[in-house]
């Protein structure tokens, strides 16, 4: 399954407008589009990894692993015209994927 990602600013700023969701190892931000607002009727996803959690190749890596278990696993729990937006913290490096 190919996901739509967030590229843009704005879709990421009106994302923390919306509910928030706390795991040890992320902060899940969930916001419901509106029908005027994009054309695509999927969900879509965004990932943020701050530098504060490391530097480029921990930024990366935690980012590849977000996107992979996003593709595992949205058509599962993902529903259609919501955004996404991952935001990582410090121990989403040392969990084990599996989990």
């Amino acid at each position: 399954m190919t996901i739509e990602v967030l590229k843009r600013r704005a879709a990421f700023l009106l994302a923390a407008k919306g509910s928030r969701y706390n795991s040890r190892h992320f902060q899940l931000q969930v916001r419901q589009r509106k029908e005027s607002e994009c054309s695509y009727r999927g969900s879509r996803f965004g990932f943020t990894v701050t530098k504060k959690v490391g530097g480029a190749v921990v930024r990366n890596r935690i980012r590849r692993r977000f996107k992979e278990a996003v593709r595992l696993r949205a058509s599962e729990s993902a529903l259609p015209g919501y955004d996404y937006v991952l935001v990582a913290r410090r121990s989403a490096e040392r969990v084990p994927f599996s989990v």
